[in-house]
């Protein structure tokens, strides 16, 4: 039996972005690479050679990603020291490139595989570091003027306005002005 009212139409699913689409992908891509291209090493040499050469990036990764960290941690009590003497620290000047590109180096190559470390490398390369730093700080800055406008918690409002399960409650807001009596509520029953 119908009431003669139209049935509401489940709200449009949001367009899904190239990032979701491509990078599950991307990762298969990648691993596949990664596995043939050691499979290549080990038939042209030896199965020793291949553990010898992911042993070696994995040690060499710890290497660097501890580097960068203690010189991270160095950074940052040098600048509170000259924060503290009254001094513009080192670190908010501008021009000075992070430890970030040289610890992601690291974890690639801590990652087993040999073009993960091929890109390891390259990021522990200083013109590298900058080319990547100077495109992703192009590309932050782009973004951002291509962001509406509004909060920060607008966008929490709005990621949580869109949850997955779909559930909406339909009520009214009724604001109590002080001095008012609020309205008798119903009992509640089991």
């Amino acid at each position: 039996m119908t009431t003669g009212a139209q049935t509401p139409l489940p709200p449009a699913r949001p367009k899904r972005s190239r990032l979701r689409t491509f990078l599950p992908l991307g990762v298969a891509a990648w691993l596949v690479l990664e596995i043939w291209l050691l499979t290549l090493v080990a038939g042209a040499t030896s199965g020793l050679v291949v553990f010898l050469v992911l042993l070696a990036g994995l040690v060499a990764g710890s290497v660097v990603i501890k580097r960068a960290g203690r010189r991270a941690f160095r950074k940052l009590s040098e600048a509170l020291q000259q924060q503290q003497g009254g001094m513009m620290p080192e670190a908010a000047r501008p021009g000075r490139e992070g430890n970030g590109l040289m610890m992601l180096g690291g974890l690639l190559l801590m990652i087993p595989g040999l073009a993960s470390d091929a890109v390891g490398l390259l990021l522990l390369l200083p013109p590298v570091q900058k080319i990547v730093s100077r495109s992703a700080e192009r590309t932050f800055e782009r973004k951002l003027r291509e962001a509406r406008p509004g909060t920060l918690g607008g966008a929490f409002q709005q990621a949580r306005m869109h949850q997955p399960d779909g559930k909406v409650v339909q009520g009214e807001v009724i604001r109590d002005e002080p001095g008012e009596t609020p309205p008798p509520r119903p009992p509640l029953t089991h």
